[in-house]
This record gives C-alpha cells, sequence and structure tokens, in this order.
C-alpha cells in the first residue's frame, strides 16, 4: 500500500505554507500517522544537513522534525542555493552538481530534474502512511509555468490534489484566490479541492461573505481561517522574505540585560543560528539592515553564514560595517564569525575559480590572524564535539567551501569529532567557527551569554527558553493544536489521495 498525498501551494511567498505544513505533519503525527513531508523544488540559502552529508531546505527539516524524522535528502530533492541575483547552485539529492544561471535554469535544466523529483517522491509514498507536499512561491506563475517541477508541473505529474494557502494581513486576498483561479488552465485547476485563509487577525466571522463569495467564484471549499499565530514567532524561519519584514516590526527591548548584533547581508545564510538566543529571556538579537549603523551599545556582534562570502563582504565594506565592527573589536566587544563570516574576520580571502560566486581575491577585517582559500571539494556534515577551553558539548553540522589557515587557528574555538575547529584571537574576544547550530546547545549558550555579562541570569528552569530542543518541540504541538482547532483537519486529510 502505497502513502496518501496532500499538496500544498500558495498565492504567494511568504503566505504560511512551510509553517503549516509543518503543525499539519506534527498533527498527523500525533494522529499516529506514519506521515513525511516534502518538497520537489526549494530555494533558500538556509540548509541543512542529512546524517549522510546531503542538503535540504531548513523548511523542510523542521517538517521532519514535526513528522518526529530523522533528515532525508528525499524530502528536498532540488534544493536551489543563489550566490548572486542571477546565478545559483543546484543541488540535486542533497549533493551541489553546478552553478546555473537563472535563465538556462528554468528554460532548460529544471524539467530535466523531474525524474529525480519523481524518484523521491514514490520512493516516501512506499515508505509512509502520508505525504504533505509544500509547493514554492506562487501557483499561479504562468510566466514559469512552461517546465515547472515545483507546484502544478509537479501536482500534475504525480496527479495529485493541491489545497491553496492565502495570506489575508498582505491585503486583497479575495482577488489572489479568484485571480489564481481565473489564471490557472483548466487541467492545473481541477486539481485544487479547497483553500485556507491564512493570518487573519480580528473577528473572522467579518470574513464569511468573503469566503461563500470565493467558493462560490472558484468552486474550492474553506477548509477554515487561521488567525495571526504568535507561536510562529518561535519557529525556525528558512527565508530571508519574512526576516526582512520583520524589520519592519522591530521594537527595542530596553530590558534586555544583553544586545546581540547580526548585520544583515544579502546573501545571508543559516541565520537561524541565532533562532536560541532570539527565545533567550533577557537577551535582544538586533539584525542590522541595509543604511543602517550596528548599535555602540551591543554586547556582540555576529557575522553569520553567507552563499558568497567576497561579494558579501564587499558589500559589508560598502555599508561602513566593516569599521564599526573593527571600532566594537577595539573596545573589546565580541565578535563571533560563523562560516562565511568567520572567513571574513581574516586577513585575506581567495576564490581564484569561483567556487563560492565571482572569482576574486578580498581583504578580510583583519580582526583574525587567518586567511581563506575556496575550493572545489565542499564539507557538508553532521558534527559535534566540545568548546575548547570550557568544555561544553556542542552539535550542528557543517556546510562550507573554503579552507582556512593561518595562525590564531592553534588556538581553535571548537574541538570537533573531525579535529580542531575555528581561530580566536589573542584578546580571547574574536573568534570564528565553522559549525552552524552551536546555540541549540543550551549549556554552551548559557555559557556564552554569561561570558558578555557576567551578571546575566542563566535560568535553567523547566519553564526556562534555555531548553531550546524542547521548546522547539512543544510550539510544534502548540501549532498543531492550533490548527486542529481552527481548521477542518478530517477533511484536508480525507483529500488526501
Amino acid at each position: 500500500m502505497t502513502a496518501r498525498a496532500l499538496m500544498f501551494q500558495g498565492t504567494g511567498s511568504d503566505v504560511g505554507k512551510s509553517v503549516i505544513v509543518a503543525g499539519l505533519c506534527r498533527l498527523a503525527s500525533n494522529r499516529g500517522l506514519r506521515v513525511a513531508p516534502f518538497k520537489p523544488q526549494n530555494m533558500s540559502n538556509n540548509a541543512a544537513v542529512c546524517s549522510d552529508g546531503g542538503e535540504i531546505g531548513r523548511a523542510q527539516a523542521l517538517q521532519a522534525r514535526a513528522c518526529r524524522l530523522p533528515l532525508s535528502v528525499h524530502f528536498n530533492p532540488v534544493l536551489l542555493k543563489p550566490q548572486s541575483d542571477k546565478d545559483a547552485q543546484v543541488v540535486v539529492h542533497g549533493r551541489a552538481v553546478e552553478v546555473q544561471p537563472a535563465r538556462q535554469y528554468m528554460q532548460k535544466k529544471r524539467m530535466s530534474l523531474l525524474p529525480r523529483v519523481l524518484e523521491s517522491f514514490d520512493h516516501l509514498k512506499q515508505q509512509y502512511d502520508l505525504v504533505l507536499i509544500e509547493g514554492a512561491g506562487s501557483a499561479a506563475e504562468v510566466n514559469l509555468r512552461e517546465g515547472d517541477i515545483a507546484n502544478m508541473g509537479f501536482a500534475r505529474a504525480a496527479d495529485i490534489p493541491v489545497c491553496i494557502i492565502a495570506d489575508i494581513d498582505r491585503g486583497g486576498v479575495i482577488a489572489s484566490l479568484a485571480g489564481t483561479h481565473a489564471i490557472l488552465g483548466e487541467e492545473d485547476r481541477r486539481l485544487i479541492q479547497s483553500f485556507i485563509i491564512n493570518k487573519f487577525r480580528g473577528d473572522p466571522s467579518l470574513f464569511d461573505e468573503g469566503l461563500e463569495f470565493i467558493q462560490n467564484y472558484t468552486g474550492w471549499r474553506s477548509e477554515g481561517v487561521i488567525p495571526w499565530l504568535p507561536v510562529i514567532r518561535k519557529l525556525p524561519q528558512e527565508d530571508a522574505v519574512p526576516l526582512e519584514r520583520s524589520l519592519l516590526e522591530t521594537n527595542t527591548n530596553d530590558q534586555a540585560m544583553i544586545r546581540i548584533a547580526a548585520p544583515m547581508l544579502p546573501r545571508i545564510a543559516n541565520f537561524d543560528d541565532l533562532d536560541p538566543l532570539k527565545l533567550e529571556p533577557g537577551v535582544e538579537v538586533i539584525f542590522v539592515p541595509p543604511g543602517k549603523a550596528i548599535p555602540i551599545d551591543v554586547d556582540a556582534v555576529i557575522l553569520l553564514g553567507t552563499k558568497s562570502a567576497i561579494a558579501d563582504l564587499r558589500f559589508l565594506r560598502e555599508q561602513g560595517w566593516h569599521h564599526e565592527v573593527q571600532s566594537l573589536a577595539r573596545a573589546g566587544k565580541t565578535i563571533l564569525g560563523i562560516c562565511g563570516g568567520y572567513q571574513m574576520l581574516g586577513t585575506e580571502l581567495r576564490d581564484p575559480a569561483g567556487y563560492d560566486g565571482q572569482p576574486g581575491m578580498e581583504a578580510g577585517l583583519g580582526l583574525l590572524d587567518v586567511e581563506t582559500t575556496m575550493r572545489a571539494d565542499k564539507t557538508s556534515r553532521q558534527n559535534h564535539g566540545h568548546h575548547h577551553e570550557a568544555g561544553h558539548q556542542v552539535s550542528g553540522y557543517e556546510i562550507h567551501s573554503g579552507k582556512t589557515t593561518g595562525a590564531d587557528t592553534v588556538r581553535p574555538y571548537l574541538t570537533l569529532e573531525t579535529g580542531p575547529d575555528g581561530a580566536v584571537a589573542e584578546n580571547h574576544r574574536i573568534y570564528g567557527t565553522y559549525l552552524h547550530g552551536l546555540f541549540t546547545s543550551d549549556g554552551f549558550r548559557g555559557y556564552w551569554l554569561k561570558s558578555l555579562r557576567s551578571d546575566f541570569h542563566v535560568d535553567s528552569s523547566a519553564d526556562s527558553f534555555m531548553h531550546y530542543e524542547a521548546t522547539v518541540d512543544r510550539v510544534l504541538d502548540e501549532l498543531a493544536s492550533d490548527l486542529e482547532k481552527h481548521l477542518d483537519v478530517d477533511s484536508l486529510l480525507a483529500s488526501a489521495c
């Protein structure tokens, strides 16, 4: 017996597809179903690493966690990692295969990958009771429809029923659903059975006439209206779109004892490294957008990973952030670089063959006595170990192309299963590491925060956010419970086939 399947597509990007699928995955798992997530094609620089070293999108990693499953490359068989405005690295079944211009990929490459996508989907169908599938962007992008493997192209190839998700918070939700219906071809339209309204604020009964109009116009049934759920803010975000929007809503936390700043680089990757810090009481994480200065009263600056370290280092200089980081370093503030951020802290970055973007060389910030050369072989693996000096356990993953060497590596930041990692400056306030996810380790995170402010109170009680992994699981259960209240889940699951 093969699994039943249901696909969730959207009227646009950031309408809530990833989170809703994650919540439904946890709900189905809580009901005793063997459920798995699937996304045919994802575009994101926020990647997770499977046990075999393969890469998938962070959203599918969260969904797999909701299903209580280990990560598998079959959950996201095609991952596109943009490294410029026009080019992206193509990752198939977890392995980088080539860099393609967007036009060439859209016109020629992607359709050739449909057999690989269907191979992964068939693999999951043989192992699970239910597969919940997430589309990408808008279901009605007619300019991208020919050769599509992410939305209706996949749904047609696999003959999968579809539920459309629309975001009422951005406005125009009736027109977006009616427009989707009007634009889709008849063969695509016949696969859509229902729709969900997401992010509703206020009294949902005020939208009753809107629901009636949409149902009458499209012939699709409503599966429910999901209110604005604050709990979602506690879950890892995959894309920079919600991160950019959150910058507009940032409220300064005047009660925060510790403030940590992270410059918002154009090709920022794995910014969910900061999620555990964002959930800590008494800690404020400030994403600094282009055109804004890094606040001088922060306790630490974290330079995050990037898909193109040299290009983003040049952007950092254009913003004048290099002067601010160097000034804060001279003032004795803590500076941490993770992956690409670690490479930027050194004296020089070299990429003669263009393995990490356009070929070139750039002087680093000079805060660590190390230099990096990009290489063809890419490190992608899960890893664990301990903080070299304090001994606190850490675990996470590596995704990088560069090899970093230099005098400061004699003082490694971490000792991992695979050997020494990172570097520490002589003043022990500036350091870098290739390990993503180290702040998910509660003991290390508490130690690191205490190193910023000795008077910072680290609460290790059962209700503390210090128990990060337990917090994420608790939030997934809360999300599943909320979806059960506001959606006709039985109808949704019954529509899977």
